[in-house]
């Protein structure tokens, strides 16, 4: 059964949704579980008349650690393709309001893929960011081997999806992927 307090809706102002994903102990992974919630929580406050903006965020050590990864060891490509996550790629385009990235910490594989899928990326100073996928012998599956390219560049993206290297906020940033870096503890109240 899911226990919904994996993901949480809290409302920060008037007019905005946060959506925290809350599995600290995973590093927000993004498992199954998060990622149906995901899709429902976007789903219901993309139809609130009253909302302006969406915020996704995890906590300060990560906003999502990639997919879980012991989920997957035993899925066939079929059952990969129909997990949550490729349906939460379509929430998050499809949403009607824009939708805000708040990065703290890791956004690593799907967690990074999950970022770029949103409108604007906020980074706290000490984000981190990558595909480290390659690391193990598998390529990004959620679409960061076309979103990356598109943000940063072909040369760039080559570079960080063959090494699996990570990159922080401000090489994000000066790439063309994060829309702001600020100090950590302002990446929720922007």
């Amino acid at each position: 059964h899911m226990s919904d307090d994996v993901v949480l809706v809290e409302r920060p102002a008037e007019a905005v949704a946060l959506i925290r994903i809350n599995r600290p102990a995973a590093l927000n992974a993004l498992n199954n579980e998060v990622s149906t919630l995901l899709v429902r929580h976007m789903t219901e406050l993309s139809r609130e008349q009253g909302l302006r903006c969406l915020v996704i965020t995890g906590n300060e050590k990560a906003f999502a650690a990639g997919a879980d990864i012991r989920e997957m060891a035993d899925l066939s490509s079929i059952e990969t393709i129909q997990r949550g996550t490729f349906k939460l790629w379509g929430a998050i385009s499809g949403c009607p309001k824009p939708v805000i990235a708040a990065v703290s910490g890791f956004a690593l594989g799907g967690g990074c893929e999950l970022a770029m899928t949103c409108d604007i990326i906020i980074a706290g100073e000490s984000a981190k960011f990558g595909q480290p996928e390659v690391k193990i012998g598998i390529i990004p599956g959620g679409g960061g081997t076309q979103r990356l390219p598109r943000a940063v560049g072909k040369y760039k993206a080559m570079r960080y999806l063959l090494t699996g290297d990570l990159f922080g906020a401000r090489d994000a940033f000066q790439m063309g992927l994060v829309s702001e870096v600020v100090p950590d503890a302002e990446v929720e109240k922007r």
